[in-house]
């Protein structure tokens, strides 16, 4: 009898749902001009709050201060925090000046400890800076 209430209490434990544990992250967008000659159409500022849960991302934003309206927004991978890489997802963005950011992404395995590690960015372009206007570094608050 003892040996069927231990098997019976370990079955309910391994099937009962398990609190997720979730992850914040943040960044403080800004101008980065690839060149000299894009300072002067580079202007701006946000940020972006992120929650991890399980293999969700979720993201929301906002920006101001652009010389002419948000195109696009969009996540990208680098091989390391402050170097360039490709765009991974895409994030939906206010057509403005002024505006908000958000998306929720359903990300890999692969994904979760690049995230980890400080190697996601969102990048915002506008109009008169079809190359990147505003960048944000998504970091943990342990790696601030």
């Amino acid at each position: 009898m003892r040996m069927r209430t231990t098997i019976a209490i370990v079955a309910l434990l391994a099937a009962s749902p398990v609190a997720q544990e979730s992850t914040s992250f943040t960044a403080r967008l800004s101008p980065l001009p690839r060149t000299a000659a894009t300072v002067p159409s580079l202007t701006g500022s946000g940020e972006v709050s992120a929650v991890l849960s399980d293999m969700t991302l979720t993201m929301t934003g906002r920006f101001t201060g652009l010389q002419s309206p948000a195109t696009i927004a969009r996540v990208h991978m680098s091989e390391r925090t402050g170097v360039r890489g490709p765009a991974i997802f895409d994030v939906q963005v206010t057509e403005a000046p002024s505006g908000s950011i958000s998306a929720t992404l359903e990300l890999r395995r692969v994904h979760l400890e690049l995230l980890r590690q400080g190697r996601f960015y969102v990048q915002l372009h506008s109009q008169s800076a079809p190359e990147g206007n505003l960048w944000g570094w998504l970091l943990a608050p342990e790696a601030r």
